[in-house]
This record gives C-alpha cells, sequence and structure tokens, in this order.
C-alpha cells in the first residue's frame, strides 16, 4: 500500500471516531469538574479509543475467528453498519446513530468516571470504529502495516485528547449549527467507506464480481 492509501484510512478512521461527537456530552459530563480533573478525563478518553482500536487491528481477526466468523462476511456486515451510522450523521443525529443509549445517558449522569463508558466506549470507539479497525487490519498480512495502523490509532489518539481538552471553546465556537455541518460532512465521507467495506466483501465471497477493496480517492 503507498502513503495515499494511508493517508485515506487515516481519515477514514478519524471520520468514523469523529472526536467532535464527544464535545457535546464531554462538556456536559465535566461541567462541574475542576480544571484538572477534567483534563484527565480527556486523557484518560483518549487512551481508551487508542486502546480499543489498537486491540481490535491487532486481535480482531483472531476474535472473529473463534466465533466461526471470517473477515470476508464481517467486511459486508461491517460495511452496512456504517452505512447506518453515516445515513445518521448525514440526517444530523448528533449521537451518530443511537451509540449510547438513554439508560446508558442516565447512569453516565451518577457516575464518578465517564471516560471509559460511555465517552471512550461506545461514544467514540463504538461498533463502528471497531468493525473499521479489524476490516483495515486485513487489508495486507504485513508487520509494517499493522505496525503502521497503531501509528494512525495513536495520532488519533492524541487529536482525541486535544479535541476534548478544547471542548468548551469548540463548543462556544461552533454551536449546533457548526456542529451538524461538521457531522454531515464526515457521515458523507463514512458512506462511501462504508459502500467500499461492501464491495469489498462480496468482490471476495463472488470473484469477478466487484475490484479488490480501495478506500474511495479523496477529492474525488
Amino acid at each position: 500500500m503507498n502513503k495515499v492509501d494511508y493517508a485515506q484510512i487515516f481519515v477514514s478512521m478519524l471520520a468514523i471516531v469523529n472526536p467532535l461527537l464527544g464535545v457535546p456530552m464531554f462538556v456536559s459530563l465535566t461541567d462541574s469538574m475542576p480544571s484538572a480533573q477534567r483534563h484527565r478525563a480527556a486523557r484518560a478518553t483518549a487512551i481508551t479509543v487508542t486502546a480499543v482500536l489498537a486491540l481490535s487491528i491487532l486481535a480482531g481477526a483472531w476474535i472473529l475467528s473463534a466465533f466461526g466468523i471470517n473477515v470476508m462476511d464481517f467486511s459486508i456486515a461491517g460495511g452496512i453498519l456504517v452505512l447506518l451510522m453515516a445515513i445518521n450523521m448525514l440526517n444530523a443525529r448528533g449521537d451518530g446513530g443511537s451509540r449510547i443509549s438513554a439508560d446508558e445517558r442516565m447512569e453516565a449522569v451518577t457516575r464518578q468516571s465517564v471516560a471509559i463508558v460511555p465517552l471512550g466506549i461506545p461514544l467514540l470507539a463504538g461498533p463502528g470504529a471497531i468493525s473499521m479497525a479489524i476490516i483495515i487490519a486485513d487489508l495486507s498480512p504485513t508487520l509494517r502495516h499493522r505496525v503502521t495502523l497503531l501509528g494512525l490509532c495513536a495520532i488519533i489518539g492524541i487529536i482525541t485528547y486535544a479535541t476534548l481538552r478544547a471542548a468548551r471553546g469548540i463548543s462556544r465556537l461552533l454551536g449546533v449549527t457548526g456542529m451538524n455541518i461538521v457531522n454531515r460532512l464526515m457521515g458523507l465521507l463514512l458512506a462511501a467507506v462504508a459502500v467500499s467495506f461492501i464491495v469489498n466483501g462480496l468482490g471476495k465471497i463472488f470473484p469477478g464480481l466487484a475490484p479488490t477493496f480501495q478506500l474511495p480517492p479523496l477529492g474525488h
């Protein structure tokens, strides 16, 4: 794979994690915390996101095989899941399509620590992000590929931390309308990626039906 491919993978992973999606809830759940505690919560959330993505990349295929699921089938199922999330984002649903249930929201208000659940999981590193990590890890069996993906996960973790650290300022700057615009743009990108996942899975199950998977070229 070339650098452009990894750049496209990075943008796609960042879009599905979408740290901006966590800004409203982070502001709400940490509003009464002192500054130092909010910063610790942001750091813990970023570490959680990085760890979940990294674990999915390293052990996702093995976990699937333990349940008798092959990556080809999972690519189709994951693509459908990501497509549903993308449609919800295009409709400006701030939760990306029920990433967090009503019960989880109520429980979060009473928890002392909200960084891991629900902010890290399932809001940012939810089923869609996990599915994407497993699918892109299967694109190449080489160690270099895995190491590169882990590096991208670390960068996403850093971006998540920086975004949540600046959550209050971002919330004031963008407002509801700005957040909806960003979510729609992310949703549009994810929709294209989701279709590629589905086409790739079908192409492996039915050789000749579809071309080998490639993330959609950016800017086209």
